[in-house]
């Protein structure tokens, strides 16, 4: 963003105080529409010294021409502030509007309890050491208020690439962020303190934006559409694809049974459950309109070194196939699991146990036949990488990118905000999904819900892209017919009829 704002001053010519002019009179529409009218709200502004203090001031002195009650506290010496933000404040100082520079904790207090509604300033996007001193103070006393808290471009203290709380962070409830969204208001937990994020159009020219080469986007209902095909009339379940799940052990074989449906309700022509032959009963049981496969078992009666050589016959007859629901990490397993990756010579997708099987050995990855795509959560990709989860976390972009490109998949990082990344280094966030989507059994159905979609004929990264947002709207789906934390599995995989529907309407 800072090169873009670079970009549109000195290529484009575009004045810097027009810039954060745009600005100003955005955040204040935005506040208008959140707030129905702000007609004898009175405003308290906390302004730092950068560009996002002088965003503030501009709002200060829209908001006074507007007879709206204001008043600003600034966090540094007048002296302090430079360049557009200077301007600003000049402008503002021939105004009947009180500012009140160095604003001490008294300062910051009187003000705080006098507002209806206050505005973060403070820090914008530029913030990268843990917040202290008066910023964090004034963070501090913003989230005790209980009063509606209004950031521009980002709440103070969070980072803007990752989303990490540094140190301390503004809890806000709308927040305008200018131009382009940032990375850390849809990434946890910065995505928590943000609100409602709004997106000011600052008046740039496209080209100042496509000129970055952005590879970041925002998985949303206007980009799935636009990878979703239609059903002809005269369709049959061979146009749709045959999917082949090799899932399931003692004691999971509902791993394997989630996956299935999840296939299913997701538009396969076909679906096909290999599992150790102990299992077979207890799937067929449950899911009338899949097909099962006897697979040899080992002695513990997961899938045996001797499944191998059918397996591999199977896939050859198959549209995509998805691998690891519920496998276990029994050795002969996993070694099945790693040699059939070498020679399956469709698409696939690896989940759960088929993740783990790689373990210490990732570069095996490498040696697949067919185009794969990894579905891992935080705690698989940690061990898969040797890392912790919390590691994973505080870089979730970067850690799905880098993977990406190294081992040639398309990697699903899942989690609140999935991340999804290709091997070219493109990347989406996922928009989609809530809190009670944490279930047992929800990775299952997405495993499916993915190879059904491959099945179909779908490329890589649209399977994948289009599976975790079908997967994460039946979860709001399901959570709102349900009332949340009581969702399971199950109910997701009955709302997925009801995504398709809202993704293919008109």
């Amino acid at each position: 963003m800072k090169n873009i704002d670079r970009r549109a001053i000195r290529k484009f010519g575009i004045p810097g105080p027009v810039l954060m002019e745009n600005a100003a009179s955005a955040v204040l529409n935005e506040m208008e529409l959140f707030f129905d009218g702000l007609a004898g709200v009175k405003i308290g502004i906390l302004c730092g010294k950068g560009n996002n203090g002088g965003d503030g001031l501009a709002l200060a002195r829209r908001l006074r021409i507007r007879d709206i009650p204001v008043r600003v506290a600034l966090l540094a010496p007048f002296s302090a502030l430079k360049g557009e933000a200077a301007l600003n404040l000049a402008i503002l100082r021939r105004m009947d509007v009180e500012i009140m520079q160095n604003a001490t904790a008294g300062v910051l207090n009187d003000v705080i309890g006098w507002s209806d509604v206050l505005v973060d300033a403070m820090l914008g996007v530029g913030l990268a050491s843990q917040l202290k001193g008066t910023y964090a103070r004034a963070a501090e006393m913003l989230n005790a208020a209980g009063k509606p808290v209004v950031a521009i471009d980002i709440p103070t203290g969070i980072n803007a690439d990752s989303g990490a709380i540094m140190g301390a962070a503004v809890r806000a409830h709308l927040t305008v962020t200018m131009g382009l969204m940032k990375r850390g208001l849809v990434l946890y937990p910065g995505a928590a303190h943000a609100g409602a994020v709004k997106i000011a159009d600052l008046g740039m020219p496209d080209e100042v934006v496509a000129l970055e080469g952005i590879k970041v986007n925002m998985l949303d209902l206007d980009t799935v559409r636009s990878f979703v095909r239609t059903r002809p009339d005269d369709a049959h379940k061979g146009d749709f694809g045959h999917l082949l799940i090799m899932a399931g052990s003692p004691g999971k074989a509902g791993a394997a049974i989630l996956a299935a449906l999840g296939g299913l309700r997701t538009g396969a022509g076909l679906v096909s459950v290999a599992a150790p032959s102990g299992l077979v009963p207890i799937i067929q049981q449950q899911v009338y309109e899949a097909m099962c496969i006897q697979s040899a078992e080992s002695a513990d009666g997961t899938l045996g070194a001797d499944a191998a050589d059918s397996l591999l016959l199977e896939s050859g007859r198959m549209s995509a196939c998805a691998i690891g629901p519920g496998l276990s990490t029994q050795q002969d397993t996993m070694t099945v699991v790693r040699d059939l990756m070498q020679c399956i010579p469709v698409p696939l997708v690896l989940d759960a146990d088929g993740i783990n099987a790689y373990t210490g050995c990732p570069e095996l990855l490498k040696k697949s036949m067919a185009p794969v795509i990894m579905t891992p959560h935080p705690g698989e990709m940690a061990r898969i990488l040797g890392v912790s989860a919390d590691d994973v976390q505080k870089d979730r972009i970067g850690i799905a990118e880098s993977f990406a490109k190294k081992y040639r998949v398309v990697l699903v990082l899942k989690g609140a905000g999935t991340v999804i990344a290709a091997p070219d280094g493109t990347v989406f966030i996922n928009t989609t999904g809530n809190p009670a989507m944490a279930t047992a059994g929800s990775g299952d159905v997405l495993t499916g819900m993915i190879g059904s979609l491959l099945a179909q004929g779908y490329s890589t990264l649209q399977a994948a892209c289009l599976g975790v947002y079908l997967h994460g709207l039946a979860g709001d789906n399901a959570a709102e017919r349900t009332g949340g934390a009581g969702v399971i599995a199950r109910d997701i995989i009955e709302s997925i009829p009801e995504a398709i529907r809202i993704l293919t309407a008109d």
